[in-house]
């Protein structure tokens, strides 16, 4: 099966899709459980927030927020959705 250009940026687009929420678990994992693995009683806060809940998930959705956009804004290709006659 012969795949058009579509097809290679959806794919190329998808994966960089899945790096994103990849590098967000790593994120929200290595905060949750890195700062939030000990005894409460040890806690910091930040803003009222656990530490490891600030980091993890109010810092983590604004860094996110902002590299899709970034990659939205340079990797991504606008890519028209009507179909093409295809030519034989």
């Amino acid at each position: 099966m012969k795949y058009g250009h579509k097809y290679k940026v959806a794919h190329r687009e998808a994966l960089i899709g899945v790096g994103l929420v990849i590098f967000n678990f790593l994120w929200w994992f290595a905060f949750a459980y890195g700062l939030g693995g000990k005894d409460p009683q040890e806690y910091t806060y930040i803003v009222g927030l656990p530490a490891w809940f600030f980091y993890s998930c109010v810092v983590g959705f604004i860094v996110m927020a902002i590299l899709v956009a970034i990659v939205v804004k340079k990797f991504f290709v606008a890519i028209p959705f009507d179909e093409e006659k295809e030519l034989e």
